[in-house]
């Protein structure tokens, strides 16, 4: 089914230490991880733009969310988010379509959160990537139910649906798939990049592509790895790393902690159709008031569901009732799990590994992450939290979800060539450019100098949209 979309970890292989693992998935296609990503898509506010300076931690982003705010209106009106507008000074509104209709028991939990807990936590509809009506030549979702099978109506937004057809129309694009990028070329007489090196992965013929302007967005790590891998005499410890960063400050997101629970009362109730995208719950620690505890927060995702007759896998029983039992739906469940801020420390970080290469010859990342004392706080607290609030809806046989994963399976590696406001401890300015080489552009999560803790796809795309806009004004400036 999806597995295509998925590495094979024999021919691009990555090596941890036994003690520290982290699981790195990836995709390496047209379109990328854009075909199996969650789509959920959030905005970052000035909460956590000022938060590395706010607690002394990591570098300050050289940027706000008053410069960052129209990009992301430009990439909601032309992918469409679907979801609600709250006023919630930690979660922006943005350009949104109408939101998806929540379940039954999820509007009673929403409304029992409201009255015990106040406006301090809110329950919304999750923000997704997914049309709700007809949209740019895109029809609206019809909940059909196996987003991973693809997407004939374009409503779930990727790149394949979107943005490659919008580039292909232009008459100026060139896609060259089965392209391993080797290596990023460094002029040194002129002090810019001049283009990539490539090994087609068919072939294993080696070519060069040239361009004035070089824009990276192979993914942090991939990123990241090229750039350790553009050697010169001006870089011998990667290109752009003049300030020693590169690599240096590996995120993710802390993930699978939280609770579930069964709902009994709601037996006459049911949907159809299958909902391409579950409930929200913004972060509430550390917006007004301060934990004891740790510093920066987390936010929930969740989802109610009925049981089906797939419950018969674990249900004792044979014989005519038995199977009466399982053509009647079950119990209502529903589960919150937590997506918690991972702090950027020089500790996690990259390197080129000194044995282990790629079968196109290119060494393989040696990747050193694990979870400091902070993120295993804010997440025992998310579970204890997310029970509460599943009791105050009327929950029973609560259960906590307190196996905190390992590093890297949130899909959401972020830094290793951080934007700064310093030369001498970033490796990219404001626009994403590299301090190092000014018609270099890093436009993934390499860039970022923190995580947050909501989904960060839609700030990379904003980003990317950012920094497009800018190149284009330096070049035609001249200084390109």
């Amino acid at each position: 089914m999806g597995r295509k979309f998925f590495v094979n970890d024999i021919e691009n292989p990555y090596t941890t230490p036994d003690e520290k693992p982290f699981l790195w998935i990836r995709g390496r296609q047209v379109g990328g991880r854009s075909i199996m990503w969650a789509r959920q898509s959030y905005r970052l506010s000035d909460l956590d733009f000022e938060a590395n300076a706010r607690d002394g931690i990591g570098v300050d982003w050289p940027i706000r969310y008053s410069d960052l705010a129209p990009w992301y209106a430009h990439v909601e009106e032309f992918v469409g988010i679907s979801g609600r507008a709250e006023g919630l000074p930690q979660l922006p509104d943005g350009v949104l379509l109408p939101p998806m209709e929540m379940t039954c028991v999820e509007n009673a939990v929403k409304e029992a959160i409201a009255r015990d807990f106040g406006d301090t936590r809110r329950m919304t509809i999750g923000r997704t990537a997914v049309l709700t009506r007809d949209h740019k030549g895109r029809s609206a979702c019809h909940y059909c139910g196996p987003c991973h099978r693809g997407c004939r109506t374009k409503s779930y937004f990727s790149s394949l649906n979107a943005t490659l057809p919008a580039a292909e129309a232009t008459g100026r694009m060139t896609l060259r798939p089965d392209s391993v990028v080797h290596s990023v070329i460094w002029d040194a007489a002129r002090g810019r990049v001049a283009g990539v090196r490539v090994i087609d992965r068919q072939t294993g013929e080696d070519l060069e592509f040239f361009g004035e302007i070089v824009m990276l967005g192979a993914s942090a790590l991939e990123s990241t790895r090229i750039l350790l891998h553009s050697t010169s005499a001006d870089f011998p410890d990667g290109l752009a790393n003049s300030s020693g960063a590169l690599g240096r400050y590996l995120m993710d997101h802390t993930m699978s902690t939280g609770a579930k629970a069964k709902f009994p009362g709601w037996e006459d109730h049911g949907y159809t159709g299958e909902r391409p995208n579950g409930i929200y719950i913004p972060r509430f620690r550390n917006v007004t008031e301060p934990s004891p505890d740790f510093i920066r927060g987390y936010g929930y995702q969740g989802w109610s569901t009925r049981q089906s007759w797939s419950r018969g896998l674990d249900m004792p029983g044979f014989g005519a009732e038995y199977k009466r039992q399982l053509t009647e739906p079950g119990v209502w469940e529903f589960e919150l799990g937590a997506f918690g801020e991972c702090l950027p420390r020089e500790e996690n970080y990259i390197e080129l590994d000194p044995e282990r290469v790629d079968a196109w010859g290119i060494p393989a990342l040696r990747i050193h992450c694990e979870w400091s004392d902070n993120e295993r706080l804010m997440m025992r607290d998310s579970a204890d939290r997310a029970a509460e609030m599943l009791e105050a809806g009327g929950g029973v046989d609560v259960e906590l979800l307190t196996d905190l994963t390992a590093p890297g399976l949130t899909i959401h590696e972020m830094g290793t060539a951080r934007m700064g406001r310093d030369p001498t401890t970033s490796v990219l300015n404001g626009y994403n450019q590299a301090w190092d080489a000014p018609n270099l552009f890093v436009i993934d999560g390499a860039a970022m100098p923190s995580s947050a803790c909501q989904n960060p796809s839609l700030t990379y795309m904003a980003l990317t949209a950012r920094a497009c806009h800018y190149a284009l004004w330096a070049k035609n400036r001249g200084e390109l």
